[in-house]
């Protein structure tokens, strides 16, 4: 099993840049389902949640190429990748591959609509919250579904096909609004999504949809409007920046110091975390072509910070955060709201000296003076990258181990740090 050794004590200076957004690509490929013809998408991120989602619409049927080539053979950064499901050979989504990916209980929206039929594994996923399907299974209901739920798996029939309606969501949720979403291009008449999310993914896949010939209007607000088409065709579309990887990178110079700059990317895509960043001593600067980050040996000030949907601070950064903040000159408290269990990297912080204290889902830090490396464990994959950004500036030498969580979602990691100054090396075996 990889690890990856970092020796801390480096300022990054350089350029990093920054790959197409993993939460945006997956439910980018999902919707290939919904059409008979080609969809071509840019800016591909090769990570392993992508390599396993080709795994699964293979199952389903899905043909895909990577310029040319068989997907697997090209590991270069932002690949073209060309899927076609004009021939849908199995509904089913089994255990065994969607219980290692959540977001992959995704195809239930498009196989429903197209084919009116799915049976799907319950999700599995980061251990980071139980995140139920209820408004998934809701959401679809009310577009006429009829779904139950036998050995493990959602058994979901549309006899006749889905029928547009209104659906209220209960909680702000970026999966079941990228799934009904979806399902309702392909219902009869229009759909109404109420408390949709809004983040810049969400907006991604619309722009994608409505360029196969769906007709979406209000993406990015918290109202999604759908009017259903008989059928999708095939489009070409650029991957949007993976803003998590952007916030993360610019937590990454915060904390060691120096200058990068992000290339390929909008700090528009993370109004909240930049302006969180700048509180705490960093300095963001749009460039052309993308974000200039950089700190003065000023230190790190204290910011309190609470993880809400778009546009608030992201809990996909909480972790990344709350490395930054062992460092801060003072206390400062993160309060996460969205799921339950997403304080596991605590613990390994705590392994290098951070002080921290829990209490409920407020994380208490209180900042060191110095951290120092060593053996940590990565729980999950933004947690896992926490233990990263704290080893940079960590004494000594920290040695990450289950690192396959990182691969999910961060494109070449090692190199990208490692070419501004960074000491990092994976470890085979």
């Amino acid at each position: 099993m990889d690890r990856i050794r970092i020796r801390g004590g480096n300022e990054l200076n350089g350029i990093i840049p920054i790959s197409g957004a993993k939460n945006a690509t997956l439910p980018l490929m999902i919707a290939s389902l919904l059409t008979d013809d080609t969809l071509t998408l840019e800016n591909v991120p090769h990570l392993a949640d992508v390599e396993l989602l080709t795994r699964i619409l293979g199952n389903h049927g899905v043909d895909f190429s990577v310029a040319g080539k068989r997907f697997g053979q090209d590991a270069g950064i932002g690949r073209t990748i060309h899927f076609n499901a004009r021939n849908i050979v199995d509904t089913t989504a089994p255990y065994e591959l969607v219980s290692k990916m959540r977001a992959s209980f995704w195809v239930v929206g498009p196989l429903l609509a197209r084919m009116h039929e799915a049976k799907v594994s319950l999700p599995g996923g980061c251990a980071i919250g139980t995140r139920p399907v209820d408004i998934f299974i809701d959401g679809l209901r009310a577009l006429g579904a009829d779904i139950d739920i036998e050995a493990g798996y959602v058994v979901a029939r549309a006899k006749g096909g889905l029928v547009g309606d209104r659906y209220r969501m209960p909680k702000v949720s970026v999966g079941a609004t990228h799934t009904l979403m979806m399902a309702a291009t392909l219902a009869k008449g229009e759909t109404i999504l109420e408390n949709a999310a809004r983040e810049p993914e969400i907006v991604d896949l619309a722009e994608c949809l409505t360029a196969m010939g769906a007709k979406i209007e209000g993406a990015g607000t918290s109202t999604i409007r759908i009017d259903g088409v008989r059928s999708l065709s095939g489009a070409r579309h650029r991957v949007l920046p993976d803003r998590i990887e952007t916030g993360t990178y610019a937590m990454a110079v915060a904390m060691t110091g120096g200058d990068v700059t992000l290339t390929g990317t909008s700090a528009d895509l993370l109004p909240t975390a930049v302006e969180t960043l700048a509180r705490a001593g960093a300095t963001l600067t749009p460039v052309e072509g993308g974000i200039r980050v950089y700190r003065n040996g000023g230190g790190i000030a204290p910011v309190d910070v609470r993880t809400d949907p778009f546009p608030g601070f992201p809990t996909d950064l909480q972790a990344q955060f709350m490395a930054l903040m062992t460092r801060a000159n003072g206390t400062a408290e993160i309060t996460e709201t969205i799921f339950e269990n997403r304080f596991m990297h605590v613990q390994e912080l705590a392994r290098l000296g951070a002080d921290i204290h829990l209490s409920g889902q407020v994380a208490r830090i209180e900042g060191v003076e110095k951290l120092k490396g060593a053996p940590v464990m990565a729980t999950d994959l933004r947690a896992s990258v926490s233990l990263v950004i704290a080893g940079l500036a960590a004494e000594g030498d920290t040695l990450v181990s289950r690192v396959y969580h990182l691969d999910r979602g961060f494109e070449r990691l090692e190199e990208k740090l490692g070419n501004c100054g960074a000491e990092i090396e994976r470890i085979s075996g």
